[in-house]
């Protein structure tokens, strides 16, 4: 008998002990892009009347993160009770293959007789098992008002005119805003004091902020409307009501990135007093306890009476939290951008695996908001202040350290401060730690990942599946992509990390070695570097080649094979390779002006749309052009 079978048998042996009348019901409020800019969070700027209501009567978690700054990556983190990084549902817009014995919590309720629905957002990042085996509706009419007779519910709601297109486009703003009562209207010139200061200070800037509290009162009315549903039906005192947002707001440098602006969620906790012996939290109060998106659905099963899958790796914080959230930004949308993060009570830690990207890569979707393009104005005109400034550097520090409460906007960076020494350590092992418990496969690069598959390796099991559970290959990977951005100190262990018989260790060692150009302490590679990257040109593994062509385009000796390596690479039968090559050449600028047919031809006929996006891009570079594609 399987683990699955085995706890469908113990669900049907329990449910006769337990009455469905006393069992809660559940229900879930959720929404997209929105900080905790609410009443109830001490905000003076909010009307929400409706959710600062909630809170009075339940429990304001303060410390509440997501697993990723971005919807699709947290929502699948969300769903699973697991890391996204870890199943494979890292990267933006991807379809992962679950491994076995990995299912979305959902299904334990409703094999434990709760009727489950979804109105309507999905975005797991999965397509097996689909929503429609998952809910037993999902769709704009699910409502538990459909349920059987007596029977308990888990019902989710998600609000979506939160989304940062509702505060970037013109037409859906206008749209959200009609339905909007008169009075939660904000004045269109109006200016506010709690403006991130790592943001230009401007009128335009101004109007994006005050629309991102127009629609989190909009937001505040539609969950008024779901309690008073809750009233009528007479099941206030049945139901344990969570409110909470995927990730932080829709606007630069908060949705996509790992800081607090990015991670840090409003989660509003209702248990009504029948059920408050099921927590052991304060009821209108505020608690400071440390609770990821990934332990939502470990709750909600504990407080159904359900035990936790051993596979999840989130865990219930109806008794206690975590000491430490950890999260992950891979790829989003078309670039790719390796960063982890911790979390403590006191203090964030960033570790940044590719620090010689920009902070601000362009992405198309995001460069379309008012407040992205005030940030490309200035920085083309200059006048921008040390916080501003500091967001649009063309690199990035390896670590960051912030002390979060004297430090909100995480602007001071603490990480060379020899004071925080110890604290900086303590931090780095954990993120280390974690990688390696949970399976970090998100330092596999996306074409290692395809060829894995193809293979018939799920995503999950790739670390898994190597000798000894994977822990030398894990702890080889995670050391390697560490050392790969330490400069010309880390030269020995690339070179060697390039012989590894692992892809992604390899991957590591040659993008490491490509490194080396912006250290000034570089003189040219050995002989020994040189023959490496030459034999790498041609490794079988599509991500390696990329990268050992990288390292070797800036020596005009190699640069005419490292261009070609890159043309052909362009056009893979590997799509995350074609991306791949593509980045590549868009970041190495001038220089692959002799490929510019090349990434002409990848504007047509390709497998995804980030292919055609990034070689628009160097394109437009190159040609002093403006085209715009989809």
């Amino acid at each position: 008998m399987n683990v699955r079978d085995l706890f469908s048998l113990l669900c049907l042996f329990l449910l006769p002990l337990t009455n469905a009348s006393d069992r809660p019901n559940i229900l879930w409020l959720s929404a997209e892009d929105i900080s905790p800019h609410f009443g109830c969070y001490g905000d003076k700027y909010a009307i929400t009347p409706h959710v600062d209501a909630l809170a009075e009567e339940g429990t304001v978690f303060t410390h509440a993160y997501t697993t990723a700054g971005v919807c699709a990556p947290s929502r699948s983190a969300i769903i699973l009770g697991m890391y996204q990084n870890s199943v494979g549902t890292h990267h933006m817009r991807c379809d992962a293959d679950l491994a076995d014995g990995i299912r979305p919590f959902p299904l334990y309720l409703r094999e434990a007789g709760y009727y489950c629905t979804n109105n309507a957002k999905t975005d797991y990042q999965f397509s097996s098992p689909s929503p429609k085996e998952i809910w037993n509706e999902n769709s704009r009419k699910a409502h538990w008002k459909n349920r059987g007779d007596d029977q308990p519910f888990f019902a989710v709601f998600n609000f979506v005119e939160c989304h940062e297109s509702y505060i970037a486009l013109d037409p859906r703003y206008q749209q959200a805003i009609e339905k909007l009562p008169a009075e939660l209207h904000r004045d269109p010139f109006k200016r506010f004091t709690n403006l991130p200061p790592y943001y230009p200070d401007t009128q335009i800037v101004h109007n994006d902020w005050r629309r991102n509290y127009e629609m989190i009162s909009g937001l505040d009315v539609w969950v008024g409307e779901h309690i008073r549903q809750l009233e009528e039906a007479g099941l206030a005192d049945n139901t344990i009501v969570m409110f909470w947002s995927d990730h932080g707001v829709g606007l630069p440098r908060a949705k996509r990135w790992l800081y607090e602006s990015g991670t840090n969620v409003p989660l509003v906790v209702h248990v009504p007093e029948r059920f408050r012996g099921l927590v052991n939290w304060e009821v209108a109060a505020k608690d400071g306890r440390i609770v990821s998106g990934v332990d939502f659905g470990p709750t909600v099963l504990e407080l159904a009476g359900l035990p936790v899958p051993e596979i999840m790796q989130g865990q219930s914080f109806t008794r206690g939290g975590r000491e430490f959230a950890f999260g992950a930004r891979d790829r989003m949308d078309e670039r790719y951008d390796i960063i982890r993060m911790v979390r403590g009570a006191e203090y964030r830690y960033i570790r940044n695996f590719e620090p010689l990207k920009p902070y601000y890569q362009f992405m198309n979707t995001p460069e379309q908001g008012a407040t992205m393009q005030e940030i490309r104005r200035l920085e083309l005109e200059g006048g921008m202040t040390a916080e501003q400034a500091l967001f649009s550097a063309d690199r990035k520090p390896v670590e960051e350290l912030y002390h979060v409460s004297s430090d909100p906007h995480e602007v001071n960076n603490l990480a060379s401060n020899p004071e925080h020494a110890e604290t900086l350590a303590r931090m780095r092992a954990e993120l280390a730690a974690w990688q390696n418990e949970v399976g970090d496969i998100g330092l596999i690069p996306e074409s290692e990942i395809k060829r894995e598959e193809v293979r018939g390796t799920k995503r999950y099991d790739i670390l898994r599946s190597r000798e000894g559970g994977g822990a030398g290959f894990a702890s080889r990977l995670t050391k390697i992509a560490a050392a790969a951005s330490l400069g010309v100190g880390s030269r020995d262990s690339l070179l060697d990390g390039l012989a590894d018989a692992e892809p992604a260790v390899r991957f590591w060692g040659a993008t490491g070695l490509g490194n080396l150009h912006e250290d000034k302490a570089f003189s040219g590679f050995t002989t020994d570097e040189s023959t490496a990257l030459l034999g790498a040109l041609a490794d079988k593994a599509p991500a390696v080649r990329i990268a050992a062509a990288r390292a070797l385009a800036p020596v005009p000796k190699y640069r005419e094979l490292a261009l070609e390596r890159l043309a052909e690479d362009l056009k893979a039968q590997n799509e995350w390779a074609r991306l791949e090559a593509a980045i590549v050449l868009d970041e190495l600028d001038e220089i692959v002006r002799p490929k510019v047919a090349d990434l002409q031809d990848a504007l047509i006929d390709q497998p995804n749309k980030y292919i055609v996006r990034v070689a628009n891009r160097a394109l437009n570079e190159l040609l002093g052009t403006s085209n715009t594609v989809k």
